[in-house]
C-alpha cells in the first residue's frame, strides 16, 4: 500500500495538451505516482446548476484509490455522481479527473463512516454499471449506485437543480436484481416469507430506496438463521 501526499511535488506536471475539450495530463516523475496522475484536468461545466453534482459534499473528502492493483491512501477526492468520475487535487492547483479505465475501487470517509466503492462492468440492461457502494456482502450482496440528474427549472421555476437517485441491487447467486421496496426484497429472498415480514414488522424496520442502508438488517437477519 502506497501513501501518497498530494501537492508534495510542485514539478509533478510536465506538460498539458488539449484533447476533447479537456487538458490531458502527462507525468514524467515518480513511477509509483504516475498511475494516479494519469488523467485529465477537470472543468466544472455546471456552475449555473443549483446544489452539487458530488456525492455527500462539494468539498474534498479523505479517501483511497486502487488503480490496477496499486492502492493510494490518505488522498483527497470527490466523487462526481453526475458523470461517475473521481476527482483529486493536482500538484499545480488544478483538479484532476482520474483515468476511469485504470481505477479498480476507491473509498470515501464521510461523517466518520467509510464508504467502499468498486467498479462494475455492466453486462445486462438490468444490472449496475460503474462505481457502486458495497452495502453488504454475504449470502446475498447489496450494492447501491448513486446517480445525479439535472431537473430543468426545478428551483423556483427559474434555475436548474441537481437531484439524486439511488439505484439498489440485490445479488442472488451472482445475478443482480434491482430492488426499491420491502416487497421487492422479500420476493427475492429465500426462506419463510412470513417470518421475514414478521421480523421487519416486529423491529419497526422501514425499508426505503432513499435510505439504502435500511435493507441491510433483513439480510443480516437471514444469515443468522442459517
Amino acid at each position: 500500500m502506497n501513501l501518497l501526499i498530494i501537492n508534495g511535488n510542485p514539478g509533478l506536471c510536465s506538460a498539458y495538451s488539449d484533447f476533447a475539450g479537456f487538458n490531458e495530463l502527462q507525468v514524467d516523475t515518480i513511477p509509483d505516482n504516475q498511475i494516479l496522475y494519469n488523467g485529465r484536468v477537470w472543468r466544472n461545466l455546471y456552475t449555473n446548476v443549483k446544489e452539487t453534482q458530488f456525492l455527500f459534499s462539494r468539498e474534498f473528502l479523505t479517501g483511497s484509490v486502487t488503480m490496477r492493483g496499486k492502492t493510494f491512501s490518505n488522498i483527497m477526492i470527490k466523487y462526481d455522481i453526475l458523470k461517475d468520475e473521481i476527482l483529486t487535487p493536482g500538484s499545480t492547483g488544478k483538479i484532476l479527473q482520474l483515468n476511469k479505465e485504470m481505477v479498480d475501487s476507491f473509498s470515501l470517509l464521510f461523517n466518520n463512516i467509510k464508504y467502499q466503492f468498486v467498479k462494475i462492468q455492466g453486462d445486462s440492461l438490468s444490472g449496475p454499471e460503474g462505481y457502486c457502494n458495497i452495502l453488504h456482502r454475504g449470502i446475498y450482496s447489496l450494492y447501491v449506485k448513486y446517480v445525479k440528474k439535472i431537473g430543468k427549472l426545478a428551483d423556483e421555476g427559474k434555475y436548474d437543480k441537481f437531484y439524486q437517485i439511488n439505484k439498489i441491487y440485490l445479488f442472488r447467486n451472482g445475478v443482480p436484481y434491482p430492488v426499491s421496496s420491502k416487497n421487492d426484497l422479500v420476493k427475492l429472498l429465500s426462506g419463510d416469507k412470513a417470518s421475514i415480514r414478521n421480523f421487519i414488522n416486529k423491529n419497526n424496520i422501514t425499508i426505503s430506496k432513499d435510505y439504502p442502508e435500511s435493507f441491510i438488517p433483513v439480510l443480516s437477519y437471514l444469515e443468522t438463521q442459517r
